[in-house]
């Protein structure tokens, strides 16, 4: 039996293929096709098992991080979505919360994005559920034909109902969905009830929008991905990665869109935590750089952190996502001087896969952060980018010479001008997961992957104090790895407002057990296919509450014990909630504490595969994985280094900076006055001298 995990970057799309059976991994590395990215998946299977001599037909299941789902947002290319709300709620998105970002002045240069679903496609039907459940107004099924018949005229691509106070009660919407797929059964439907029931009519009806938003290009996508599954490789099941880190079946994934928006930084997260707990590292800070951003994220304890909302450009849902910081600087990021003010400047833009930076020699002529790497001799010219990408230095060296010559520097100055500026940028988002929420980043140790990410490891070691910094093997596709290792994963949630010193621990329990049965059913039934079904024993269940204090408007997620929420004893859970709130926002308040919202999620089966060791490698010293001599320049001196093999590092062995290590992937920076050990599952650990 074959896994692939697959993941689809900006400038390339990595794929590892994994032999169930014995944990044997191939590699591969493909540029990434933008205009249809399906096309770079298949080819970086297709290359994978070519490579290792497998046949398509082998590959039994496929776990896939996409961006689909948050470029149609950050390209406006969504579907044409038709609003059904409450009378008098019409204009639900474009009043929001009436934030307008920036300072005092922000409104003198705030432009609002167009709402995912305009004015004119939302109609107001006659009907009106209360808080608590109760039907206050039947709903005019006569008046609701009309109403979607409007819709029809419109030529919408999808439909979104959303009822106030439909979180206690969906009898309204499920009536109106059955309506709409009477009346226009080619049109998908999201209801609020079934996407998030959850209270707050704002969050809720952007939430569910934009996951219509979605649907349209997210079905497209997936399911012409699985017909070439079915053709080519005889049916492999096909998994896409939630942006909490966990998997969601196929079909699970087309119908609920909404929760892959941050479906690609978070192969990298889950990938980080599965090297971690092997290799015994549980404080970890992200460091993921690829061609064209940096995602960073900050796990605690073996667990990454959880924000209970997802922003993709100006929009805001409410779906949990793994807290994946990212920012427009990556190896493609492009280095430019304004005219007005002469300051070196490095992105957001980004030379992406087409043309690339000047040194792939692909039609690129823009100075790059990799060009810059280039010219420093951080990235070896006899380096072959995916194992066949050539580099080409006096391209790197001419884009550079654009800012030496604009800034009146030397080439090297440049380009070290370069690196220093990005290497700032990506401090400060590290700080935003970390010292921005109440941790130390010395505490943690920086883990550094993706195409770009291990060549700037040592620089934000120095910067974070993070130590050591650890590069895991094949940490250009470590996106790839998480894709393949993470766990099926669904969640239940449900409203229910009461305060800590009323609440009944029976009542709390019983909610919690028939969220757990939805939640389990979701894992289980989402293709139909009982053959697949998971072992209730295989299962693992996590109970969480969203706590505020009584009057407040926001809300902390705490984890709970069932066993304790059914004895009534909140004393745990009342603490922990102190606890963060003072870690978060330095003080707690000695009042009355509200549960809101209840969830539990279920997790499928942990992945069986390990990393691998050195075990069977040929012993040898540390120089005979020496390629060449070789110099790079670093603060302003040139430095005599060594280029090392990779492959031919084992347990043991140390690479005393300054030495550049090269691998299939990627590749790894050492500076002088650091060094790099070899650990017992091959990371490298880079740490001062």
């Amino acid at each position: 039996m074959f896994k692939v995990g697959v993941d689809v970057g900006g400038t390339f799309t990595d794929v590892l293929l994994v032999n169930s059976a014995n944990s044997e991994f191939f590699t591969a590395k493909v540029p990434s096709t933008p205009s249809d990215s399906s096309i770079g998946v298949l080819n970086g299977i297709e290359k994978a098992c070519e490579l290792a001599g497998v046949d398509l037909k082998d590959i039994d299941v496929v776990t896939h991080g996409t961006t689909v789902a948050t470029n149609a947002i950050l390209t406006g290319q969504g579907a044409k979505v038709g609003l059904v709300t409450s009378k008098g709620y019409g204009q639900v998105l474009q009043i929001a919360r009436s934030y307008v970002p920036g300072g005092l002045g922000g409104w003198l240069y705030y432009q609002k994005t167009p709402p995912l679903a305009p004015l004119d496609c939302t109609v107001e039907i006659d009907e009106r559920i209360a808080a608590d459940g109760s039907i206050v107004s039947e709903l005019d099924m006569e008046k609701a034909k009309l109403s979607i018949a409007k819709l029809a005229e419109k030529n919408v691509e999808a439909i979104t109902i959303c009822l106030i106070n439909s979180f206690s009660n969906d009898t309204h919407e499920k009536k109106l969905r059955d309506l709409v797929q009477e009346m226009l059964p080619n049109i998908p439907t999201s209801i609020s009830s079934e996407v998030i029931p959850e209270m707050q009519e704002y969050e809720r009806t952007i939430t569910t929008v934009a996951n219509s938003y979605v649907r349209p290009q997210v079905e497209n996508y997936i399911s012409n991905l699985q017909k070439e599954f079915d053709n080519r490789m005889d049916g492999a099941s096909l998994s896409i990665l939630r942006s909490d880190g966990g998997l969601a079946t196929a079909t699970s994934a087309m119908n609920f869109p909404v929760y892959m928006l941050m479906s690609g930084p978070a192969g990298g997260v889950s990938g980080a935590m599965w090297v971690g707990e092997q290799a015994g590292f549980n404080n970890i800070i992200t460091f993921d750089m690829g061609g064209t951003s940096t995602d960073v994220a900050l796990i605690e304890n073996g667990h990454a952190l959880v924000r209970r909302e997802t922003t993709v450009g100006d929009v805001t849902v409410r779906a949990s996502a793994l807290d994946v910081r990212s920012i427009g600087a990556g190896g493609g990021s492009i280095a430019h001087v304004p005219e007005l003010t002469r300051a070196l400047r490095v992105g957001p833009e980004s030379a992406g896969a087409e043309p690339g930076p000047a040194a792939y020699d692909k039609g690129g002529a823009e100075p790059t952060v990799t060009d810059a790497n280039v010219v420093l001799g951080y990235l070896p010219e006899t380096q072959k980018l995916g194992g066949d990408m050539a580099i080409r230095k006096e391209l790197a060296e001419k884009a550079v010479q654009k800012i030496a010559d604009a800034l009146g520097l030397t080439l090297l100055e440049a380009a070290e001008g370069i690196i220093k500026i990005v290497n700032e940028k990506m401090f400060g988002a590290v700080r935003l997961v970390s010292v921005e929420k109440g941790y130390d980043p010395r505490d943690f140790s920086l883990m550094a992957f993706g195409g770009a990410g291990p060549l700037h490891a040592n620089a934000l070691g120095a910067l974070t104090q993070a130590w050591p910094v650890v590069i895991p093997p094949g940490p250009g596709i470590l996106c790839a790895y998480g894709d393949a290792t993470t766990r099926l994963r669904n969640e239940a949630s449900k409203t229910i407002i009461v305060n800590m010193s009323s609440a009944a621990g029976a009542t709390l329990a019983g909610e919690f057990r028939t969220l757990e049965t939805t939640a389990a059913d979701g894992l289980n039934a989402s293709d139909g296919d009982a053959s697949q079904a998971i072992d209730p024993d295989e299962l693992t269940t996590q109970y969480e509450i969203d706590i505020r204090y009584a009057g407040q408007g926001l809300v902390l997620t705490i984890p709970v014990s069932l066993e304790d929420i059914g004895k009534g004893d909140f004393s745990k859970v009342s603490e922990d909630f102190d606890k963060l709130h003072e870690q978060l926002f330095t003080f707690r308040i000695d009042g009355e504490k509200e549960f809101v919202n209840l969830r539990v999620i279920a997790l499928g089966p942990k992945s069986q595969l390990e990393l691998a060791s050195s075990e069977g490698r040929q012993l040898g010293d540390v120089v005979d994985a020496v390629l060449s001599d070789h110099e790079i320049f670093h603060n302003g001196e040139k430095h005599a280094a060594k280029v090392y093999d990779r492959s031919l590092l084992k347990t043991g062995h140390i690479v005393q900076g300054p030495a550049v290590i090269t691998e299939m992937d990627s590749t790894s920076v050492v500076l002088p006055g650091h060094i790099a050990q070899v650990d017992d599952k091959l990371n490298l650990l880079l740490s001062p001298v």
